[in-house]
């Protein structure tokens, strides 16, 4: 399905919800009109730049700061012993938080500065202060530093080897957390009675965020007022001002966070870093503007990294193709530091999806997370929802193997039923709704399977190697209620809060407490509001991103913006519809009750001549002429939004790719996504959103990762060696939808930000795997280079006599 968009102007208020508007936003963004952090231009503003570890693991024996505050146009060079002088500003831990806590959570020390120690390469040391930019990181290599390095490691269960070298004193060897979820007796139960156990180990490789816009901060304070106004890439603004607030000892209504454009995030810009506030500390402390802008190099050492699993997972089969238990166990990298949602990751947000779409009777999941010397890693595009969807659905192609089942017929089998809703696993959720069948019949009906596996038997014959490969995910989104938040270790609220404003000439300002950073909630939230009014879509303006605008807020993540932020939005609008009633009624001399809405018109039932429009409510609410008497004057209302549940999306997608075993090269012939995302606000973003998604996870299953060597030095660190896939790497998509309303908010929708790239690497490894069959090779370590192709098919090559064993990336399970 490719869907055109449809002009505002066409479509009433009645019918804009689902309507695929253009969007809004696209103008400013393609025309270079948009403003983002690195835009802006303060009269008298300096410039920072930091000074990074070059290793991975060191104490630092001294700083010399001397050669770079000698030379012209420096500012000021400030380490962790400044931050601690009387005369700058705030006191002393200047730490960063955690935002998630565990009951086993070793909350390390993170410093904004390295205080005599640094952990991964590209720890911050110091900061210069400049006149100018350029003159500013120039003056970095005039700082002499004297390391003492230590051994380094990098992966998690290294780290939790008992010889590893330990990063902090308070985390006794190197384990982060300890976690587990499920019932483990009932599960070793289904095992020891089981038919058939079928295993599986992987490695879910570290992904360094690749946003157009790297990090960027502008800070701005006033002495006179104590007000410290800070422009930075973030898609949280209030969660920022709330943990800077703390970090930087400034107080928070005095601190004013405001996102410009923002040029993407995949999670990287949720989380506190120490850069931003070491450019408020700044700022506050020379009393001017300050501005640090990251470049693509920083960003590859800095951003929060995401995934980073070792897993081992076993599933309990009976022979009749019954699945019976689970059993997964992950080592999970969380780098030298914890991030601020770094705990939630590999626990909350990926053990509680491992029951996939299917009706599990036994699940048992145990999770260790490990300090290692890589940048700390947190949320980045699904953040742990990937994770548990590869492992599941890897598990599920490799169990019908090893029945000889269909994979398709394998899964069908084992679904939760569409009369169970709302269903509960055995990983402690509940899913709201679904038919899992009609995305997977609609996907095979697109492929047209059956006449696919003739044309690959044929192939076969042909030396010609085609797979399909088959991914039933599922999602949660739209973290919810505040209160389970909170049991789980949430330390914040995951409501949503909103305004909606009648101006007295009719037009609205929606504010919501989300942050765009490309969504397109521009469009969708004035569909929304529109609809909700019965007012033209152009009168609806839309503000996110400025704490000082909106009342609060707690951002944009986990695809939760639609069904939280929008949700709210629904609420703020109902009781502006309400309010106008009460208005409406005693302007017609009518009782309230006898008041109907429609359309953007007050009716009173049975007078159809007796109505006023909502926009001429507005203008009396403001005249306040003839209102109520109790009614205050002005027309606009405020919700803090906090939904009864989560929201799970599910689909499924299916790879066909041509594997050449002589190259190890792998074609895509075709990629089709069924998505079932609840109710749709915009069919055409939907789509978007469903693009972008399956090209991070392409990108996952066959170019990117992070590598480092044995020191802990990045290997992968430019665009040169991290093979971010470009336009011509990506396959088209087919695209398609089925709709199953979520009842657990009033606009019925599930959220899609992260749907393809939760859904596409399993089902690219899957036909890799598929394509493969024929060389005995179950799968290959992501990313499936060419190399790693070639080296598990001639690893392999003994089942049809084809090929010479030799060195393999896929092992008993297909993975590591």
């Amino acid at each position: 399905m490719s869907i055109d968009s449809v002009d505002p102007d066409d479509v009433d208020a009645a019918d804009i919800l689902g309507s695929a508007i253009e969007r809004r936003e696209d103008p400013s963004l393609i025309t270079g009109d948009a403003e983002y952090t690195d835009d802006i231009e303060l009269p008298n503003t300096a410039h920072m730049a930091i000074l990074r570890s070059q290793y991975a693991h060191a104490d630092i024996k001294d700083v010399d700061t001397s050669g770079a505050e000698e030379m012209d146009g420096v500012i000021g060079v400030y380490t962790h012993d400044d931050l601690a002088r009387e005369d700058t500003p705030g006191e002393l831990p200047f730490m960063l938080p955690v935002a998630w806590l565990l009951p086993s959570l070793n909350a390390v020390d993170h410093p904004i500065l390295a205080d005599g120690r640094v952990r991964y390469q590209g720890d911050a040391i110091a900061v210069v202060v400049a006149e100018e930019r350029y003159l500013a990181h120039d003056a970095l290599d005039e700082i002499d530093v004297d390391y003492e390095r230590r051994e380094a490691v990098t992966s998690p269960s290294d780290a939790l080897a008992g010889d590893a070298p330990e990063l902090h004193a308070e985390a006794d060897g190197n384990v982060a957390l300890d976690w587990e979820i499920g019932d483990e007796s009932k599960t070793d139960e289904a095992f020891a009675d089981a038919d058939r156990v079928v295993e599986f180990e992987a490695d879910n490789q570290l992904l360094i965020p690749n946003a157009m816009e790297p990090r960027a901060a502008v800070a701005d304070y006033s002495p006179g007022t104590d007000e410290l106004d800070v422009f930075m890439t973030t898609q949280n603004p209030h969660v920022h001002r709330l943990l800077m607030s703390g970090v930087i000892d400034h107080p928070e209504h005095k601190l004013r966070i405001k996102a410009p454009d923002v040029g993407g995030g995949f999670g990287s810009k949720i989380h506190h870093y120490a850069d931003e506030a070491l450019v408020a500390w700044a700022a506050k402390h020379l009393e001017r503007p300050v501005k640090w802008v990251a470049t693509r190099s920083e960003t590859y050492i800095t951003d929060a990294q995401g995934r980073g699993h070792e897993t081992t997972a076993e599933l309990a089969v009976s022979d009749d193709g019954d699945i019976e238990g689970f059993r997964v166990d992950t080592k999970a990298n969380l780098g030298a530091y914890l991030s601020t949602f770094a705990p939630a990751v590999p626990t909350y947000l990926y053990g509680t999806l491992l029951s996939g779409q299917y009706d599990i009777p036994a699940i048992h999941c145990s999770v260790e997370g490990a300090f290692t010397n890589v940048p700390p890693v947190d949320a980045y595009r699904g953040a742990g929802r990937p994770e548990a969807s590869f492992v599941v659905e890897r598990t599920m192609h490799l169990a019908a193997r090893e029945l000889d089942m269909d994979p398709t017929e394998f899964r069908r089998r084992n679904f939760v039923d569409s009369e169970d809703f709302p269903f509960e696993t055995q990983v402690a959720v509940v899913y709201d709704s679904g038919d899992y069948e009609k995305p997977m019949q609609e996907a095979k009906d697109l492929v047209d399977y059956e006449s696919f596996r003739e044309r690959q038997a044929q192939a076969r014959e042909e030396g010609k190697y085609l797979g399909i490969g088959f991914s039933c995910y599922i999602e949660a989104c739209g973290l919810a209620p505040s209160e389970l938040a909170g049991q789980l270790g949430a330390q914040a609220g995951l409501w949503e809060s909103s305004v909606v404003r009648f101006h007295p000439s009719g037009t609205v300002t929606a504010f919501c407490g989300t942050s765009d950073h490309g969504q397109g909630h521009g469009t969708t939230y004035a569909q929304i509001v529109a609809n909700e009014l019965g007012i033209p879509y152009d009168d609806v303006e839309v503000v996110e991103g400025d704490t000082d605008e909106i009342p609060h807020g707690m951002g944009t993540y986990g695809s939760r913006s639609a069904a939280v932020g929008g949700s709210s939005l629904v609420k703020s609008a109902e009781k502006v519809v309400e309010k106008g009633k009460r208005i409406a009624a005693h302007q017609l001399e009518a009782d309230p009750d006898d008041v109907e809405f429609s359309d953007g018109r007050y009716r009173v039932a049975g007078a159809p001549d007796r109505s006023m429009g909502i926009k001429d409510v507005a203008a009396q609410s403001y005249l306040a002429h003839d209102i109520p008497e109790d009614e205050e004057p002005g027309l606009e209302a405020t919700s803090f939004y906090d939904p009864d549940n989560f929201v799970f999306p599910f689909g499924t997608h299916v790879a066909i790719v041509e594997v050449d075993p002589e190259s190890g090269e792998i074609e895509f012939e075709r990629y089709v996504a069924v998505d079932d995302v609840g109710n749709q606000i915009n069919p055409k973003i939907v789509e978007g959103q469903i693009h972008g998604g399956v090209a991070q996870g392409v990108g996952q299953a066959l170019y990117e990762g992070a590598e480092y060597d044995e020191n802990g030095s990045l290997l992968t660190g430019s665009m040169q060696d991290y093979a971010v896939p470009k336009a011509e790497h990506i396959p088209e998509m087919e695209t398609e939808s089925t709709v199953t309303p979520s009842p657990h908010n009033p606009l019925g929708v599930k959220g899609v930000g992260e749907a393809g790239t939760i859904a596409a690497p399993q089902a690219v490894v899957n036909a890799v795997s598929d394509a493969l069959e024929p060389f005995g090779v179950d799968g290959v370590e992501m990313p499936m280079t060419e190399e790693r192709v070639w080296r598990a098919v001639n690893g392999q090559a003994t089942a049809d006599g084809s090929g010479e064993r030799g060195d393999s990336d896929a092992d008993e399970g297909g993975e590591r």
